[in-house]
């Protein structure tokens, strides 16, 4: 059980509480369990304050677990361990309904596995499908059409996308670390918090792509992009 505990001084936002006993307030159990610890302790005798110490707490105690409730998030990072592979059957067919529930933020109880999935040169089955925090690494997606598909922090590292079009698809927070994304289309496609360190991006389309100026500046450095892109881009 992890427990993150915050001791407040007599002059810290929390005043202090009536007792030196830690005030101890659960998490509600996602994939494991958290407990948030709140404590307040003084060696002078308590005194009572003007304010209801009690709501104070839970307000900083609150805005604590909502960062513990963000670091538990299930989303795949770059050097953590990827579950073993989804021995379904019919795990690849998936992609063509995709999932629905907390696609803004990757949210799943069963993650879309589509590693070493072949979906090449399809043309109507992913166009528009929720692929949220799908987990896509060394599939093959050459030629497919997958205009307006939503893949929020999809784990796409080392997949091929060689020509496809990501015309208005919501792309946030997806790892395309060593991905071929030559000739991709990323025409008006939001790639806000995207990766795309060792890239292939030779003769990608980036049109009126929306992208924050930080992660602007990161995908800049990617040397495979063609003098159209980066200035389509506006790369300096």
């Amino acid at each position: 059980m992890a427990t993150l505990s915050i001791p407040l001084s007599p002059n810290s936002f929390c005043l202090r509480s009536f007792t030196p006993k830690s005030q101890v307030f659960p998490i509600p159990k996602l994939h494991s369990s958290l407990t948030i610890t709140c404590s307040a302790r003084d060696g002078s005798e308590s005194k009572r304050s003007l304010f209801n110490f009690k709501e104070i707490k839970n307000v900083a105690c609150g805005i604590l677990a909502v960062w513990a409730l963000n670091a538990t998030s299930p989303v795949i990072a770059a050097n953590q361990r990827l579950p073993p592979l989804s021995t379904e059957p019919n795990r690849c067919e998936k992609a063509f309904v995709g999932n629905t529930i907390g696609q803004a933020n990757g949210v799943y109880d069963k993650p879309i596995d589509l590693r070493f999935c072949d979906y090449t040169n399809d043309k109507s089955n992913l166009k528009g499908k929720s692929l949220a925090a799908a987990l896509m690494s060394n599939a093959k997606f050459d030629g497919a059409d997958m205009t307006e598909v939503v893949m929020s922090k999809a784990y796409a590292a080392g997949a091929s996308f060689k020509g496809v079009d990501f015309s208005n698809a919501v792309l946030d927070r997806v790892n395309f670390e060593k991905a071929d994304l030559k000739g991709a289309v990323f025409r008006n496609t939001v790639l806000s918090g995207s990766t795309f360190n060792q890239a292939q991006l030779e003769d990608a389309v980036f049109e009126d792509t929306i992208i924050g100026y930080i992660d602007l500046q990161k995908l800049c450095t990617n040397t495979s992009i063609s003098a159209d892109g980066r200035a389509e881009l506006g790369c300096r």
